[in-house]
């Protein structure tokens, strides 16, 4: 028993760093597309101003967030103009950017970059991902406060689940929620923590580094997570097949 129990941990340990190496792998190649969004004013003091994170898709030079990331008013007088920051740390740089077309609904914002193009993440299909799929997500959980230094949570999908939850007492709804309990969608449940920084971030498989998800720390925990008393703070992402309709809609080719 004592050896089974031994041979049983090896593999255990053996299956962990390989997981671990395979996450490794598909982050060299993710990290060189993920950005800051934000905005850039000149005059200021800071000059930049980080809202959230997002990615860079299609030909280089679109970058896809969440809607509630996107500034909704710039001061012309401080010649503040929409902004994605790339790069890390030192090396990090200024882009402006413009937004060419946003999904109020489902919270996603496609924004256009100049200059020179970005290395773009795939997407995967407009399929669901099936529960308990491995998945990572890269962005800037605390914004610039310490820097600009992408970081990469990793979990599963915990669940595949309505964008609100259902309640007893109809004095717990509010009219925000009221609104979206007519028309409810599905959405990613995760059992990896986000955080502020991170609304937009790139979900993808740990594995193959495909986006498969949007990461949603705002628009759609108010509508899961209002009626309990001590929220839990679970983490959720927008699937990327409501990104696809998004982009057809519009007619942006990737």
């Amino acid at each position: 028993m004592n050896n089974f129990y031994k041979y049983l941990c090896l593999i255990s340990l053996f299956f962990t760093l390989s997981v671990s190496a395979e996450l490794a792998d598909t982050l060299e190649k993710v990290k060189p597309s993920i950005v800051g969004v934000g905005i850039y004013t000149p005059t200021g003091r800071p000059k930049n101003i980080l809202s959230g994170s997002g990615f860079v898709i299609g030909n280089g030079r679109y970058v896809i967030t969440n809607h509630h990331v996107v500034p909704k008013e710039l001061d012309a007088k401080l010649l503040q103009e929409m902004a994605v920051f790339v790069g890390s740390g030192k090396t990090a740089k200024v882009r402006k950017a413009s937004l060419i077309a946003s999904s109020e609904r489902y919270d996603l914002a496609v924004l256009e970059i100049k200059g020179a193009k970005l290395p773009p993440l795939t997407l995967a299909s407009s399929a669901y991902i099936r529960e308990g799929t491995s998945i990572a997500f890269t962005g800037f959980p605390i914004g610039s406060v310490l820097g600009l230094y992408p970081v990469t949570h990793r979990g599963i999908i915990a669940a595949i689940t309505p964008t609100i939850t259902p309640v007893s007492d109809v004095r717990q709804l509010s009219i925000k929620m009221l609104k979206k309990l007519r028309d409810p969608f599905m959405v990613y449940q995760l059992d990896a923590t986000a955080y502020p920084g991170n609304s937009g971030s790139a979900m993808y498989d740990a594995e193959t580094g495909k986006v498969i998800g949007i990461i949603n720390k705002v628009f759609i925990q108010e509508s899961k997570e209002a009626v309990i008393s001590k929220p839990s703070g679970i983490t959720y992402a927008i699937p990327v097949k409501y990104l696809h309709e998004l982009l057809e809609e519009k007619n942006i080719k990737i």
